[in-house]
């Protein structure tokens, strides 16, 4: 007689929205480095090439050092960013657990604007239910953050 391993329920966190500026002003502000820190936090070693890797800095909890190290995973202007996300210790229950995730951002022009998808993808429950719940509250707030940032973009440009 075996027994079954437990099964492991992968969610998602997801953030569409519409915004009034061009899609070139939206990926300006998803793939540069100094942007980023200002809508999100500030990522160390941050490109947008594929393969890159970087990471973000944030509260450490129990065996993890609070580093998220992550990894360009594909880069297509305009249209397309995705990067690994992973954090956490396999000592840590709640905040700082293990977590092995993937940010996706799609862009799609549309006539008002860009539509803005996001997706934070591979959460694993209940193991990342204070990850899923704390960055699925978050991740509207820091995209009305880019929003602001776009608009800060499409103002300096417009006195180019």
């Amino acid at each position: 007689m075996s027994q079954a391993m437990p099964q492991v329920a992968l969610h998602d966190i997801v953030v569409d929205e519409v915004f009034p500026h061009a899609p070139d002003v939206i990926w300006k502000v998803l793939t540069d480095g100094d942007l980023i820190a200002r809508w999100m936090m500030p990522p160390k070693d941050f490109a947008a090439i594929e393969g890159q890797r970087f990471s973000f800095q944030t509260t450490p909890a129990g065996k993890w050092d609070g580093t998220i190290r992550c990894r360009v995973l594909e880069v297509k202007p305009c249209e397309r960013f995705v990067y690994s996300w992973q954090g956490g210790d396999e000592a840590n229950v709640g905040y700082g657990s293990k977590l092995d995730t993937r940010v996706t951002f799609t862009l799609t022009k549309v006539p008002l604007g860009t539509r803005l998808r996001v997706v934070h993808s591979g959460f694993e429950l209940p193991r990342n239910q204070t990850a899923f719940k704390s960055m699925g509250d978050g991740w509207p707030k820091v995209i009305k953050n880019l929003d602001a940032m776009a608009a800060e973009q499409d103002k300096e440009a417009s006195h180019d």
